[in-house]
C-alpha cells in the first residue's frame, strides 16, 4: 500500500499487463528497470510513457533505484523526441493520485513533445496504430544510434 494514499497496487492494471506481455504496445526503449512506449491516447504527436518495472502506485511507493532509472530513461527518450520530431520543448508530467489526474495506478511519466499552448487533452482520441508503430521505431532508432 502506498505511504501517502489508500490505493493498493492492482496487478491487473494496463501497465502491469503490458509488463507481463499480456497486451501489445509500441516499445520505444526497455532496460532491466524501465519500459518506454507510445501513449495510445496521446496529447501530442510523439507522446511517450516511461514506467518502472516495479509495482508502485505513485512516487511515494517508488524505490530510489527505480526512480533514478525512470529519470535516466526519460532523458534518453527526450533526446530522441527532440531529434525525431524536431522539437525543443518536451513537457514532462507525472501525476500522483486520482485527484491529480492519475488514471492508471502504476507510476509513470508522460513525455510530450509539445508546447503548453498546443497540448491536447489526454485520453480523448486514440492514435492511429500504424503511425504509433512508425514513431516508436523512429524513437528507438534514435536512442540506440
Amino acid at each position: 500500500m502506498s505511504q501517502n494514499n489508500q490505493t493498493q497496487y492492482d496487478d491487473n492494471n494496463i501497465f502491469a499487463k503490458m509488463l507481463k506481455g499480456d497486451i501489445p504496445y509500441h516499445k520505444v526503449y526497455e532496460d532491466d528497470k524501465t519500459l518506454a512506449f507510445m501513449d495510445i491516447m496521446p496529447q501530442a504527436k510523439g507522446h511517450v510513457l516511461v514506467i518502472p518495472k516495479q509495482k508502485a502506485v505513485d512516487l511515494a511507493d517508488l524505490e530510489p533505484e527505480y526512480a533514478a532509472a525512470v529519470l535516466m530513461t526519460s532523458k534518453k527518450v527526450m533526446a530522441a523526441q527532440r531529434q525525431v520530431f524536431e522539437r525543443e520543448g518536451v513537457i514532462q508530467m507525472q501525476l500522483n493520485g486520482a485527484q491529480a489526474g492519475q488514471t492508471v495506478f502504476h507510476y509513470h511519466v508522460h513525455l510530450v513533445p509539445s508546447s503548453i499552448h498546443e497540448l491536447g487533452r489526454h485520453a480523448v482520441t486514440q492514435a492511429d496504430n500504424a503511425e504509433l508503430a512508425v514513431q516508436a521505431e523512429q524513437l528507438a532508432a534514435a536512442i540506440y544510434a
